[in-house]
């Protein structure tokens, strides 16, 4: 049985989640900081988690293909996003991005008002309270966060389909490798992929909440 499909979608997922955790992070910290139209900014940030993954697949079609202005850029270099590897990349950070920065955010947001204004009392700069106080106080749903990314990005189809395409052995995840399946009528392995997810993503889950409950009895 070919494994392409598990290895390329682990590697993408796990590249996916490391970029979708930086980003998200520094989104939460900074945009929570907007006065002006931050209720518009959050929901165009926040659109990819409830629009069908096909249509954000669409747009970054439309964003990222040869006609584009951004793709016009990259073949000066002969750079083709489409239909190759960092696509399955970019759609995967896309559809989980909004998951970590929706976690993040709301974790910031339930920090305690006191234990900040009394850290500038005292003299410590913003970046110092970010790091000493407010990550090391939110690491639990930042770390749930993150893992429930990699959960999406590792199930990621529509948007993948329509970016990445389905291509064996290059882009053709395990999600992609079981709409193949299916079109060919090839039901035994379908149900393969798809116990193959459904235990990642279960094993995903119950690591989070064993970790999540070890963090609360600590605490």
């Amino acid at each position: 049985m070919d494994l392409s499909p598990l290895i390329i979608s682990i590697k993408t997922a796990s590249l996916a989640t490391v970029i979708t955790f930086v980003l998200g992070i520094y989104a939460a910290r900074y945009i929570k900081r907007v006065k002006k139209y931050q209720g518009i900014i959050d929901g165009i940030i926040t659109l990819p988690l409830v629009l069908p993954p096909t249509v954000v697949g669409f747009f970054l079609l439309l964003l990222l293909g040869k006609n584009s202005f951004i793709g016009q850029f990259l073949n000066i270099f002969d750079i083709n996003i489409i239909f190759s590897w960092p696509a399955t990349v970019i759609t995967a950070t896309v559809v989980s991005f909004p998951l970590m920065y929706r976690t993040t955010r709301a974790a910031f947001e339930q920090v305690d008002r006191d234990l900040i204004a009394a850290a500038r009392t005292l003299g410590a700069s913003e970046e110092r309270i970010f790091w000493k106080i407010i990550l090391p106080l939110t690491k639990p749903s930042i770390i749930a966060g993150t893992i429930l990314s990699f959960a999406r990005a590792l199930g990621e189809f529509g948007a993948t389909i329509m970016l990445a395409g389905n291509i064996p052995g290059k882009t053709q995840t395990m999600a992609t490798a079981i709409y193949s399946a299916v079109q060919a009528n090839d039901q035994e392995s379908a149900f393969i992929w798809a116990f193959i997810i459904i235990i990642f993503s279960l094993i995903v889950m119950v690591v989070m909440n064993y970790w999540l409950k070890k963090q609360k009895d600590i605490a």
